[in-house]
């Protein structure tokens, strides 16, 4: 097994660390491992934002939109 040394460490994050470590009932040391493990697990994230939104709503079903028809566009303010 390998070992880390992680050096300057924010006391807040240390001190978060404990307190999550002591409500799942591990030590800092393993709960630091399964964070790492966790970390390092997760499937890659997608490509883009509209590819991330399609994959978390595609479950629920799609919406159909009416989309209005288009006009011709007006004409641009005269700002004499």
């Amino acid at each position: 097994m390998a070992s880390i040394t992680i050096r300057n460490l924010d006391d807040g994050v240390k001190t978060r660390l404990r307190v999550r470590a002591a409500s799942n009932g591990r030590s800092m040391e393993e709960e630091a491992r399964v964070i790492l493990r966790e970390a390092v697990d997760r499937e890659a994230e997608p490509e883009n934002l509209a590819s991330f939104i399609r994959e978390c709503f595609a479950p629920f079903g799609g919406v159909d939109i009416e989309i209005p028809p288009r006009e011709p566009m007006r004409e641009p303010p005269d700002f004499r």
